[in-house]
């Protein structure tokens, strides 16, 4: 796990932006594709637009394949749509070899069995799929994706998406599970903002004894590849040498 400590929020997208574009040239030169699973909110908000414009010509966009790592169960033209946002800030601005969205106006267990069986499809002979990179954010309560903390989702082993029941919003989110994220060959975390500080340092602090680790879900995260943190000052605030 490495952690890098960003000045603000457009230090930290700048720098997401670069290791997204770094890394899909590695990939395509190392394996012939890119597949990535995209995160919502303001910060990747804000490195996709970077991808858009300052990244559009390094970048061999038609081999770079974009997924979701969860979305709200909304229609993909609804505000609150991580798939919107991230076709609105970069999907329609580059040509992409291929966009896998959830869909989030189906019921979310259909919606989330239809998404295993693409992901089945694409990567096909692979038992979890192996994703380059997947984009991660934090929440306030120590959510990420959207595998809330004590939801029935954390203890998914065998499903590569779920419909993961959320009581404290009133709603049913779509997600992948840890399974798929543990695979991946690279995480990277993003976060912004002194409100997710204390949530930061009891993830990256570890479950103090006695402390049920499904508290804080982002601390489940533990892929077998690489994980990268980037976080600006504001969230790193409560971490030693913040």
């Amino acid at each position: 796990m490495r952690l890098r400590v960003l000045e603000d929020p457009a230090a930290l997208a700048a720098a997401a932006a670069r290791e997204f574009a770094a890394r899909a040239a590695h990939a395509v030169r190392a394996r012939g594709r890119f597949a990535v699973a995209l995160a919502g909110g303001s910060t990747p908000k804000a490195a996709y637009e970077l991808l858009a414009t300052e990244h559009a010509g390094g970048v061999d966009w038609r081999r770079v394949h974009f997924f979701f790592g969860d979305e709200r169960p909304v229609p993909p033209d609804h505000p609150d749509s991580n798939y919107r946002m991230a076709r609105e800030a970069l999907l329609s601005r580059v040509p992409a070899g291929s966009v896998h969205r959830m869909r989030g106006e189906l019921p979310p267990g259909e919606a989330a069995r239809r998404y295993e069986e693409e992901l089945r499809g694409f990567f096909a002979g692979e038992r979890v799929p192996r994703f380059d990179l997947i984009l991660l954010g934090l929440g306030e309560d120590g959510h990420t994706a959207s595998l809330f903390p004590h939801t029935e989702a954390l203890d998914e082993t065998t499903r590569l998406a779920a419909a993961n029941p959320v009581p404290e919003l009133g709603t049913t989110r779509i997600t992948l599970t840890l399974p798929v994220i543990n695979a991946a060959r690279a995480v990277i975390f993003l976060v912004s903002g002194g409100g997710k500080a204390e949530a930061l340092r009891a993830v990256l602090g570890g479950p103090a004894g006695g402390e049920d680790p499904r508290r804080y879900p982002a601390g489940l995260v533990r892929p077998g590849g690489e994980m990268l943190w980037l976080v600006d000052r504001p969230a790193a605030a409560l971490l030693n040498g913040g």
